[in-house]
């Protein structure tokens, strides 16, 4: 029985499906304007971790993830120049190029941290006619005004607005100050915004409102209901796209399909932080997998430190917690290394994994499940049961790592076991600096050494 938290009801709930054994799932996509930095990376591995419990559990999934390439204002509250204008003067290229640039960067640190790619990505600036056609209807309910800025939907007509985030519109009214223009509430928020001198901005369309370009929250709503219907099961992001992104969303697509819920469970994960604070691209305070890699570390050493935290807790990143993923990952894979396929399957141990997965995605405990089974030296069916607890894992851990040890690695390390033979550990530990210095690393373990890329 699978339990997921849903952010709507503040909730461990039974997940149920709308449809018998179908979910239709939607996440909020990177903005593409400049790199994704590892707590991005954060955000798709957990809905990868979903992903997978969800095909675990025999369910059949729909898997949309949006790309914002158009409408992405610096300010949340609809006020400054879009991200990608501003990337594409900033560099002297198109939008498109900028666009596709930062997005195949993006996909390819995706695929060295084995998320499955959804079955669609929906790029913003394809569905313009869609966007139009949705803030159609939302004029013809009357939820709509037009100032010189664009067209600006009317809070004020509902009165849950802002339930996802437990939010109300007085104490939102009341709260940081922001840029009113000529909107009649703060909270109300653009549907679709207008060039301010047509003709100057890469991306921009006609409209039965003027030129301009769709707002941002407007963008998902289209594309998820194009793909998953008026209303579907699962909408996935980062806790800071809960206000006001989700809400906006959630806002304008139940007023314009009167379905509600519009989304059945919301999930959030939790941000990723630096020591100096939340890691940020406006900032330019990031790090990013690249230079994980750079540093020595794996991009599944990373996902395996995602794991270790549950997705709801913020994760505070620091190297001495990548070292320590890093040597936990490494023991992993060795311990593993001297199993034998015995053709059987330890049940207790997976179902004990599968209780602590289905329990809102808890890795950490699952995790515990792994090793607690790792270090048992009775225990029959490992091979089987660690197979399957990978394909939620995603950790390649009965991969085995194929690398090419020059000649002088090779004679350093057999030195180093001789030494190790004679209880020589001082002139062990200085063969194992000499065989770092060369780019490589020995881990022992009970029965070998094992020689790995540092």
């Amino acid at each position: 029985m699978l339990k997921l938290y849903n952010t709507l009801t503040r909730k461990k709930e039974v997940f149920k499906p709308i449809k018998k054994n179908f979910v239709g799932m939607y996440g909020c996509g990177p903005t593409v304007y400049w790199y994704q930095h590892i707590g991005g990376m954060r955000r798709y591995i957990f809905e990868d971790l979903l992903y997978r419990t969800l095909k675990y559990n025999g369910f059949k999934i729909k898997h949309i993830i949006n790309v914002t390439d158009v409408g992405h204002l610096t300010s949340n509250a609809d006020g400054g120049e879009d991200k990608i204008e501003i990337a594409a003067k900033k560099e002297g290229k198109s939008a498109k190029e900028i666009t596709h640039y930062y997005f195949d960067n993006f996909e390819a640190d995706l695929k060295k941290l084995n998320v499955i790619m959804p079955n669609k990505w929906t790029w913003a600036s394809n569905y313009i006619k869609e966007q139009i056609k949705l803030i159609k209807i939302l004029e013809k309910k009357g939820y709509t005004y037009k100032t010189s800025e664009g067209i600006y939907f009317d809070t004020s007509k509902l009165k849950d607005y802002g339930k996802l985030a437990r939010l109300h519109k007085e104490g939102l009214e009341a709260g940081k100050r922001i840029c009113m223009g000529e909107k009649k509430k703060k909270t109300d928020f653009a549907l679709w915004k207008f060039s301010e001198k047509p003709g100057e901005r890469q991306q921009e369309w006609n409209s039965p409102w003027g030129v301009g370009f769709p707002g941002w929250h407007i963008e998902c709503s289209t594309m998820s209901s194009k793909y998953l219907g008026k209303q579907f099961d699962i909408h996935t992001g980062g806790i800071d796209n809960m206000s006001p992104h989700h809400i906006n969303e959630i806002a304008q697509s139940e007023t314009a399909f009167g379905k509600k819920p519009w989304v059945k469970y919301w999930l959030h994960n939790n941000h990723l932080n630096l020591k100096e604070g939340k890691m940020s691209k406006s900032t330019g305070q990031i790090i990013r997998l690249k230079n994980l890699e750079e540093k020595g570390y794996s991009p599944m050493e990373f996902r395996y430190l995602c794991l270790l935290i549950h997705y709801r807790k913020i994760i505070k990143f620091d190297f001495k917690l990548m070292n320590s993923a890093k040597e936990a990952y490494s023991r992993l894979k060795n311990l593993i290394l001297d199993f034998k396929e015995d053709n059987k399957l330890n049940k207790p141990s997976l179902k004990e994994f599968e209780d602590a997965i289905n329990d809102d995605l808890n890795t950490p405990r699952a995790l515990q499940v792994l090793w607690k089974l790792a270090r048992d030296k009775k225990a029959q069916g490992k091979i089987k049961a660690i197979k399957k607890m990978d394909e939620i894992f995603g950790l390649d851990l009965l991969k085995i790592e194929k690398i090419k040890i020059p000649e002088d690695v090779k004679m350093l390390v057999k030195e180093r076991e001789d030494a190790r033979k004679k209880k020589d550990f001082e002139k062990a530990d200085e063969l194992r600096d000499k065989i770092k210095k060369r780019g490589f690393v020995v881990e022992d373990t009970e029965k070998r050494s094992v020689v790995k890329k540092w």
